[in-house]
């Protein structure tokens, strides 16, 4: 997996699955809410997302008010979302 960031856009390319993803996900956003109220996380060709990961997207949105947008590329991984109900809350979009 790597990431890359410009502005308040966060670019994910390759599968997020294990516990290091989270770790650099995290830190990456974590350095970006400091500046940024609202960020854009692009997750480019991924076919899921770890618990852990959407936990702390859903932490951000409803304790910090941060104002978060997902583009997924991956049919299955917005799936995913509107199986967990997500899309509205993240504002999921396939692109």
């Amino acid at each position: 997996m790597d990431i890359s960031v410009s502005s308040n856009v966060v670019t994910i390319t390759g599968n997020i699955k294990s516990v290091s993803d989270y770790q650099r996900i995290k830190e990456t956003i974590d350095s970006l809410i400091s500046m940024h109220k609202s960020i854009v996380i692009d997750i480019k060709d991924s076919i899921s997302i770890t618990s852990s990961i959407i936990g702390y997207f859903t932490k951000l949105v409803q304790k910090e008010g941060i104002d978060l947008s997902i583009k997924v590329g991956d049919s299955n991984l917005m799936e995913l979302f509107d199986d967990l109900n997500l899309v509205r809350l993240f504002k999921v979009k396939k692109v």
